[in-house]
């Protein structure tokens, strides 16, 4: 009876979810970085006059960029925390993790803390990134292969 009444309590002061709520923040936020790097995607190519590789590339480095410049001044974590999910859109999110990891570790010196910090966590997404890419290659090269 007393785990009942544990429960209850616990469940009354619970935070209310608002999972409708967070997952359009996500996707509007999402949407809006996708939408601002295929803009830099579009100014590179018309005003630049750059190749679409060449643009795709600079894209990639510049939102990178941002998101490590506002990441170092605090501001990333903001809209991270309004924005949830949305903020961590593959490039601009694997920029914040590096930059924040590196940041923790200023402290420790050059080499032993901001690299080995930060390749941290890089190691291990470019390490699951690669053995991800020779198992989906691979399975693809059967599949068109008729294996």
């Amino acid at each position: 009876m007393k785990e009942y009444k544990l429960k209850i309590y616990a469940d009354r002061h619970q935070p209310k979810q608002e999972d409708g709520k967070h997952a359009l923040m996500a996707f509007l936020s999402g949407g809006a970085v996708g939408a601002f790097g295929q803009i830099l995607l579009t100014v590179y190519q018309t005003v630049f006059a750059m190749q679409q590789a060449d643009a795709y590339a600079m894209m990639a480095v510049t939102v990178m960029a941002i998101a490590s410049l506002l990441t170092a001044i605090g501001v990333y974590d903001r809209f991270a925390q309004k924005c949830g999910a949305g903020m961590f859109v593959p490039i601009s999110g694997f920029a914040n993790s590096l930059t924040s990891s590196a940041l923790e570790g200023k402290s420790e010196g050059w080499v032993m803390g901001i690299g080995c910090n930060m390749f941290k966590l890089a190691g291990t997404v470019i390490t699951y990134g690669v053995v991800a890419a020779v198992i989906f290659g691979s399975l693809r090269y059967l599949w068109m292969a008729g294996i």
